[in-house]
């Protein structure tokens, strides 16, 4: 590890049982803090991409010593749900589903996965559990996150019995602005079988704010697990979006889309790992690029070699807006099993000229015709999106940026 990200040298484990006692958590929660802040000293940051001679993302670089005030934790939160649905924030949780959540926590993302992951399991002070009931069908679930202090860690776990559903929508935005942030989301969802779980994220922090994003669920049988994960705000943002198809004729879907400009810096990446048969996978991601903007992508679909009978595509496009900006992308296939049926692709590039050139021609001024194109190019995405309200709020947000382009 660079000397640079030596993180723990200014926390302490007075500090994580401060927050462990703040949430009155019992002792096999704060041993699991504790054990997490002791590894920080062995572990790396999160894999990136990497050239010879480069990094497509530099994590050592950040100054958590600065950024990282884990007794000083702010925000406003909303969360709600319907009434057969228990959606808790995290205090509470511990009281009313100490069993559940010493079974399920750190099921999916292991706690000392990566640097990161260790350092928000150490420090998180907030969070949201929301459990759905055997046979429940749930819908409206929100969790609502305004930032207002320096950082901020949030934990999130969904578990859904046997032939529930539930879709949940969640926002992360920045109130009182800081000249430097540092947002901390961790997503853990247990889709038991025949279940179904639609989680779609919108992430428009201040462009001033860091932001370190890792959800991944778990499918059993006939269990389906559909993610959409957008990307508006901040300087830097290092995202990963994945699901364990474990179970016989699992399914997941990843919908990602992002829109950088100035000199934001977005990294993505969308796995997906087949265990068993007959499971199916599709993942999409369409995002642009402005002013200097970069971005970087990697899409991973795994093939066990017990997953018989397995369908599996993935397909991700940038657009380009200016000659400055920058995108890679890095998509992968892994396939141990015959019987599979996969496909990936990804692409880059700029508006395409003679679109641009037919829609002047019939009168509309080049700068609407740019914005119209630009619309479209996210309308793949769009379709695939099944949460009303983030559809919209997205092609909103995307209509606001385009208008404040020169």
């Amino acid at each position: 590890m660079s000397a640079g990200t030596q993180v723990h040298a200014n926390l302490t484990e007075e500090q994580v049982r401060q927050i462990s006692d703040g949430l009155d958590e019992p002792e096999w929660l704060l041993e699991t803090r504790l054990e997490a802040l002791e590894a920080l000293e062995e572990l790396d940051m999160p894999d990136v991409i990497r050239t010879p001679g480069r990094d497509w993302t530099n994590l050592h670089e950040l100054d958590f010593e600065s950024l990282v005030d884990p007794l000083n934790a702010a925000e406003n939160k909303d969360q709600v749900g319907p009434d057969e649905v228990d959606v808790l924030p995290w205090s509470e949780a511990v009281q009313e589903h100490e069993e559940l959540l010493q079974e399920q926590f750190g099921s999916v993302v292991d706690p000392q996965e990566n640097y990161l992951t260790a350092l928000s399991t150490a420090l998180f002070s907030t969070g949201t559990v929301i459990h759905v009931p055997e046979g429940v069908d749930a819908e409206d679930v929100t969790i609502r996150t305004e930032q207002n202090s320096s950082s901020l860690f949030n934990y999130t776990l969904v578990v859904t019995e046997e032939s529930s559903s539930v879709t949940i929508m969640e926002r992360q935005s920045t109130g009182e602005e800081a000249e430097e942030q540092y947002y901390s989301g961790i997503v853990e969802v247990v889709a038991g079988e025949n279940s179904s779980v639609q989680y779609g994220s919108l992430q428009n922090l201040s462009e001033e704010a860091y932001n370190f994003a890792l959800k991944r669920g778990d499918a059993d049988t006939y269990a389906t697990i559909n993610w959409i994960e957008v990307n508006i705000g901040t300087q830097l943002t290092k995202s990963g979006v994945s699901t364990e198809l474990n179970g016989d004729s699992s399914e997941t879907q990843i919908v990602g889309a992002f829109y950088g400009h100035n000199d934001q810096h977005f990294d993505l990446d969308a796995k997906v790992w087949h265990r068993a048969e007959h499971t199916t996978a599709d993942l999409v991601t369409r995002g642009v690029t402005d002013d200097v903007a970069r971005s970087v992508y990697e899409g991973v679909q795994d093939v066990g070699r017990d997953a018989w009978d397995t369908s599996s595509y993935q397909r991700e496009n940038t657009l380009m807006l200016s000659d400055e900006s920058e995108a890679d992308a890095s998509p992968k296939l892994i396939i141990n099993n015959h019987d599979t049926e996969a496909s990936h692709s990804a692409t880059v590039g700029q508006i395409d000229q003679e679109d641009l050139l037919y829609m002047t021609s019939r009168g509309i001024d080049p700068r609407s015709a740019r914005n119209m194109l630009v619309e479209g190019f996210f309308v793949p995405v769009l379709e695939e999106i099944a949460v009303d309200e983030l559809r919209e709020d997205l092609e909103d947000l995307v209509a606001a940026r385009l208008r404040k382009r020169d």
